[in-house]
């Protein structure tokens, strides 16, 4: 019964439709977020971020900089894959007015 019950408050908590739902919306996730690790590479290479900062730290908080826009726009491109458009931009809007950006 615990399971089922930490299934159920899983559930509630990301307001999934289901369990099933609910391990798309992982899944999504999951995709969006090794994704916008694989792409944000290329970008701090570009941006030659690794010869600016020799302060492994420093140069850690401008990767996450980096990411977590990229990580915004392939959650929204990948959820509109699996069809799931609505349900990741309603998150996105939460996220956003929990952070105070809009």
């Amino acid at each position: 019964y615990k399971s089922l019950t930490k299934l159920n408050t899983l559930i509630k908590i990301f307001k999934a439709k289901s369990s099933s739902h609910l391990l798309l919306i992982f899944i999504i996730f999951g995709i969006s977020g090794s994704l916008s690790v694989f792409v944000s590479g290329p970008i701090i290479k570009y941006l030659k971020i690794e010869s600016l900062f020799s302060y492994y730290p420093i140069y850690f908080i401008f990767r996450v900089f980096i990411i977590f826009p990229v990580y915004q726009l392939v959650l929204i491109i990948v959820a509109s894959i699996f069809g799931q458009y609505k349900y990741f931009l309603e998150f996105e809007k939460k996220l956003f007015k929990r952070f105070k950006f809009f």
